[in-house]
């Protein structure tokens, strides 16, 4: 459990009025199912949860949260709150090829590295924030470790495992479709994909000319090969905390959260599409 590195981090955008340049430090653990590495912004506050992100497929932190957390309006959040950024095993920057036959740890697997990191940081509580696989690895935590939990963003849940249909249309894309295409038709809906944007254009070369792209098909398989949450309104299974969902208009995902808002708590669960 070592220290990996001190940076500073440079904006690409001027600064705001007031805002300063954030010192991010970087660490990595050991887990039962191998290293993983977060970056942690500010300094914990008494009594106060941690932000805790888990990025999707095809990103890491960085591209996946920077640009909503050097918003405007989330300095005042940003000020009050320490911030803890997971990569997935292989996605952070500069992050080694696996070997060839690597078991790439399952989503649930992923979800049980948690509580290394949170041991690491002596941190007792989260607010969690995922996207895609990262909403779902959070939830799996959640459901785990319910007292450690005191709130989730969940952007883009799919919590139903793939059936059958669903995996068969897979594999036929897969036989046509490229690793960046499919995992591009994962984060974006096919109305974007086709304006061709440049955004869209941006994380395209992102993810085609990843140096790590054989470590994104492997998070992309695991993700794939998810289990189902099995949620149930008024059963066992359900988060016990507040949850705010969230989903794009006409996004890929957009029926399954609308059937992930159906099954929690509607007291405890907040909806925004």
């Amino acid at each position: 459990m070592a220290e990996l590195q001190e940076v500073q981090i440079t904006e690409e955008k001027p600064l705001l009025p007031g805002q300063t340049p954030e010192t991010a430090k970087t660490h990595s653990v050991e887990t039962p199912y191998g290293s993983v590495t977060f970056t942690v912004y500010g300094t914990p506050k008494p009594k106060r949860p941690a932000i805790f992100t888990y990025h999707d497929v095809g990103l890491n932190y960085k591209s996946c949260f920077q640009p909503l957390f050097r918003f405007g309006d989330m300095q005042e959040i940003i000020q009050n709150f320490v911030r803890v950024h997971v990569d997935a095993p292989g996605m952070e920057e500069g992050a080694p090829v696996f070997p060839l036959g690597y078991q790439y740890p399952s989503l649930d697997q992923l979800a049980d590295m948690i509580p290394c990191i949170l041991q690491y940081l002596n941190f007792s509580t989260i607010i969690g924030v995922g996207v895609g696989a990262g909403a779902y690895i959070l939830s799996r935590y959640a459901l785990n470790h319910p007292d450690t939990v005191e709130g989730l963003v969940l952007i883009n849940i799919d919590p139903n495992a793939k059936g059958w249909m669903d995996w068969a249309a897979h594999k036929l894309t897969g036989l046509t479709s490229s690793i960046p295409d499919m995992i591009l038709g994962h984060l974006f809906s096919q109305e974007e994909l086709s304006g061709n944007s440049e955004l869209i254009q941006k994380y395209r070369g992102i993810i085609q000319h990843a140096p790590n792209l054989e470590n994104i098909e492997l998070y992309w398989n695991s993700y794939n090969n998810r289990r189902d949450l099995n949620f149930e309104r008024g059963g066992e299974t359900t988060l016990k905390c507040p949850v705010m969902l969230v989903v794009g208009d006409q996004a890929p995902h957009e029926d399954a959260v609308v059937e992930c808002n159906s099954k929690l708590d509607p007291t405890q669960t907040s909806f925004l599409k």
